[in-house]
């Protein structure tokens, strides 16, 4: 059927770690059965934290012991994938009937990467994003993705994908993203600023899709019991401001900002095709004969061997 409910879970990663947070988001599965939402997003870096102010004991050219310290801890704070928080996400979903999308800090190797995690209700796990191009001082503690982690998959409330936060921002990649015919955009992110807002509803008016999009919402420091230098008592680290949008770039919900909350609204994937009708960015609004884009989706590991 085309019209399902989808929602954004906006909730923080707790101080007491992955165990902690992964029950907090467990606190939330009547509110999903209650919601009747057929898709549930949750921000990023949600298991496994993000941590913003954090300087992991690193000046240009060199890297305090502390800071590896602190990177320590919060490699042991990311979780496998998959592994034992997978298994119980994948039991959520069977329980709620909801399609899950969650942001999460993966552990492979001795290397981070900033990964967003598709649930299924019948088959569990099914795919996973890692975030292209970590942004800023992001790039000392997560890896780079590439092209091989870019699904977009079905689901019962028709194709979706995923990129999370800045990575959102980037023109190419959304216009791949475009071409793989996603429906329902899912966009993770902790970027809480009003511009995030725009970037959200232009998303939706460009590629005549629906955005559900989760933030974190976080305490001050003060009251996580932890300092930012110049960091103001009270404000939160994190603001919140999860979005549902629908595909002429016009609210549908939200934006939830100051608390903890399921954000949820109706959608009707029918609608996509009335909006296309003027504005299809890779159909006949495309300029083939002008432009084009190749996609890399080769896995890229390092190190391949070959018999």
């Amino acid at each position: 059927m085309p019209k399902s409910i989808v929602a954004a879970l906006q909730i923080g990663a707790l101080p007491g770690g992955k165990a902690e947070t992964l029950e907090q988001i467990l606190s939330y599965e009547n509110a999903i059965l209650e919601s009747g939402a057929a898709l549930v997003v949750m921000p990023e870096a949600l298991l496994g934290g993000y941590p913003k102010g954090e300087g992991f004991g690193t000046q240009l050219g060199y890297r305090l012991p502390e800071g590896r310290e602190a990177f320590a801890r919060y490699f042991a704070n990311a979780i496998d994938v998959p592994g034992t928080e997978t298994e119980v996400l994948a039991g959520l979903a069977a329980r709620t009937g909801a399609n899950l999308v969650i942001g999460v800090i993966e552990r492979a190797g001795s290397t981070l990467y900033c990964t967003a995690l598709y649930f299924d209700p019948q088959a569990g796990l099914v795919a996973k994003h890692r975030k292209l191009m970590p942004t800023g001082t992001e790039r000392l503690i997560w890896g780079k993705g590439d092209g091989s982690t870019l699904p977009v998959i079905d689901s019962q409330v028709g194709r979706i994908g995923a990129l999370v936060c800045w990575e959102n921002m980037m023109p190419l990649l959304r216009t791949a993203m475009y071409a793989k015919g996603v429906e329902v955009w899912c966009a993770p992110t902790v970027d809480e600023r009003d511009m995030w807002q725009v970037s959200m509803r232009h998303i939706a008016h460009e590629g005549r899709c629906f955005v559900v999009s989760a933030c974190q919402v976080q305490d001050s420091p003060q009251a996580l019991g932890t300092e930012i230098a110049n960091w103001p008592a009270d404000r939160p680290l994190i603001a919140g401001g999860s979005v549902i949008v629908g595909p002429m770039g016009d609210i549908l919900a939200g934006p939830l900002r100051g608390g903890a909350g399921l954000l949820s609204a109706e959608i009707d994937t029918d609608d996509l095709v009335r909006a296309r009708y003027d504005f299809d960015v890779v159909g006949h609004y495309a300029r083939p004969d002008v432009f084009e884009l190749r996609v890399d989706e080769r896995a890229k590991p390092g190190v391949r061997f070959t018999a």
